[in-house]
């Protein structure tokens, strides 16, 4: 089982940034993938950002621009940069990880926008 561990939600201004941590129990150099998910209010769980093993990124097209994904391989921890947030981007962010057995998922960080 891996274990993420997220920080950095909390209630920003329409406009303003964050930024979100999500630290692994194991190295990150060895996931197929790591990166984030939301799950707004009354919506399905969807893709923010994910960074493959080979540090390809994927975006959600309503990021990009906006949103960084990065990776620290020495501290086993993914970083998310949120600029120009929006109202829209008021959501649960999940860490998500893939290896070669199953997904795993932290535990939650709520991000609210407020316009």
């Amino acid at each position: 089982q891996v274990q993420l561990v997220e920080s950095g939600g909390g209630l920003v201004q329409a406009g303003g940034s964050l930024r979100l941590s999500c630290a692994a129990s194991i190295r990150t150099a060895s996931l197929n993938a790591i990166g984030w998910y939301r799950q707004a209010p009354g919506k399905q769980r969807e893709l923010v950002a994910t960074i493959s093993s080979g540090g390809s990124t994927n975006y959600a097209d309503s990021v990009k621009g906006r949103f960084t994904l990065s990776r620290d391989n020495a501290r086993n921890t993914v970083y998310l940069q949120m600029n120009s947030l929006k109202p829209e981007d008021t959501a649960v962010y999940y860490c998500y990880a893939r290896t070669i057995v199953r997904n795993h998922w932290g535990q939650g960080t709520q991000v609210t926008v407020s316009s």
